[in-house]
């Protein structure tokens, strides 16, 4: 059951995302900016924790879950390092993630050859 709930709490997530770009003028990018602090904002509300309880990775590897890991990593911080953590918990928390990603995408644009549209 575990993977059936995080096939519909991450599609349910995609879902809400399409349809926020179809029926509004938004670009991704304004939807990715929303997600992600739509992430933050309901994991310090209390309201994101219960959906990664149910839903596991399908709320956490879409982007909002990154929005959750920075918020969780910047509380993390403040209650180990006081007020200096809500500014490098959250990089802390996400700095694996960042690092693969840059470092996928460098490998992507030797092996594919990207081009300026």
């Amino acid at each position: 059951m575990t993977y059936v709930y995080a096939f519909i709490v991450g599609g349910l997530i995609c879902v809400i995302g399409q349809l926020i770009m179809d029926y509004t003028k938004l670009t991704p990018a304004h939807v990715l900016v929303i997600f992600v602090t739509s992430g933050v904002i309901l994991t310090a509300v209390g309201l994101y924790e219960p959906l990664v309880k149910i839903g596991g990775a399908g709320a956490t590897i879409p982007i909002p879950g990154f929005g959750y890991a920075l918020a969780k990593g910047a509380i993390k911080a403040v209650d180990e390092n006081g007020i200096i953590g809500a500014f490098t918990g959250g990089v802390e928390a996400t700095a694996g993630g960042i690092a693969v990603a840059i470092v996928f995408g460098y490998i992507m644009a030797i092996l594919f050859n990207p081009k300026v549209k």
